[in-house]
């Protein structure tokens, strides 16, 4: 069977794709006079905070999208402050590094219309160690330390809606449950797409546990499970369906080519820097969710319309 021949796209919305674009180099703050900048009294014996999580994120925000380090954050932020003429203090770096570390990240997304379809991927970030180039010209140190951002995106606003950061050595099928733990439970998920490296029992449960359907080709030597739960007899049904239309028809029938929205996702990530700046694991989880809240918000401003034509 031979295969399908490839889409073209064409971008319908290019003229307020085009001004979203400029929108997210603008160097445009705004402060909203209203917000809680301070903390509030928690009730508890001993020292109350001075600043609240709102006001910590803020100052972090700043930090991960210019790339700074924290006492040259703290004197951004102070001087914004100053021409702002809003009175506020500016956290210093200790008090930044220390909430950090068990800080409330919020993470805006607007949602899709209708039911979600999520998207699936993990990649790779350095923590520790030489760039590329240093290692392919001189070798590599002992020591290189990465850590696994696990993402789901919504097809339909290309919105990160969940993330996870692991150890290195935790696999990608392990976590697409906690991944679906973060969509509430009130909201419908027609699908998840995700690569061969999910067909496995327990993310195929998983999804069927949600009321969705499964879009995860099955690897070449896959044989049938026991249809024993409501997720095995789905993957079996989509193993039947395989071999019948032969991989390559079936992916352009499922939509499954649509995972490579997630892939690009990951790109954006890692635009905002090829490494944590973090050192302490807790630290470096907060560091990613600010860098998904900022990657969200430049979503928002505007996303290209693409239809397929020819």
């Amino acid at each position: 069977m031979s295969r399908p021949p490839k889409p073209t796209y064409k971008t319908t919305n290019w003229p307020a794709y085009n001004q979203a674009l400029k929108q997210r180099g603008s160097l445009t703050v705004w402060f909203d006079p209203s917000m809680q900048w301070d903390a509030l009294p928690s009730g508890r014996r001993g020292r109350q905070r001075a600043y609240s999580d709102a006001a910590i994120q803020a100052c972090l925000t700043l930090k991960v999208l210019l790339g700074l380090p924290l006492r040259q954050a703290t004197g951004f932020m102070a001087s914004l402050l100053e021409l702002s003429g809003l009175g506020w203090s500016v956290p210093d770096f200790s008090t930044l590094s220390r909430r950090q570390k068990t800080l409330d990240v919020t993470i805006p997304f607007r949602g899709s219309k209708g039911a979600l379809h999520l998207l699936i991927d993990s990649t790779g970030i350095k923590v520790e160690g030489e760039g590329e180039w240093h290692t392919r010209k001189h070798g590599g140190s002992k020591r290189r330390v990465w850590r696994k951002i696990h993402l789901g995106i919504d097809e339909q606003t290309l919105e990160i809606r969940a993330v996870e950061v692991t150890s290195s050595n935790v696999g990608d099928a392990p976590m697409l449950p906690d991944l679906l733990a973060q969509i509430p439970t009130d909201e419908e998920i027609a699908t998840v797409t995700a690569d061969g490296a999910y067909d496995t029992r327990a993310c195929h449960d998983a999804i069927a546990a949600r009321g969705a359907a499964a879009i995860i080709p099955p690897r070449r030597n896959a044989r049938p499970w026991k249809p024993d739960t409501t997720g095995a007899r789905a993957r079996n049904e989509i193993l039947r369906a395989s071999k019948h239309l032969g991989r390559a028809l079936w992916r352009n029938w499922s939509g499954y080519h649509r995972r490579s929205r997630v892939e690009t996702k990951v790109n954006c990530v890692k635009l905002l820097g090829q490494r944590l700046m973090s050192r302490d694991f807790d630290r470096q989880v907060a560091e990613v969710q600010i860098r998904v809240a900022v990657l969200n918000r430049f979503t928002a401003l505007g996303i290209p319309t693409t239809v397929a034509i020819g």
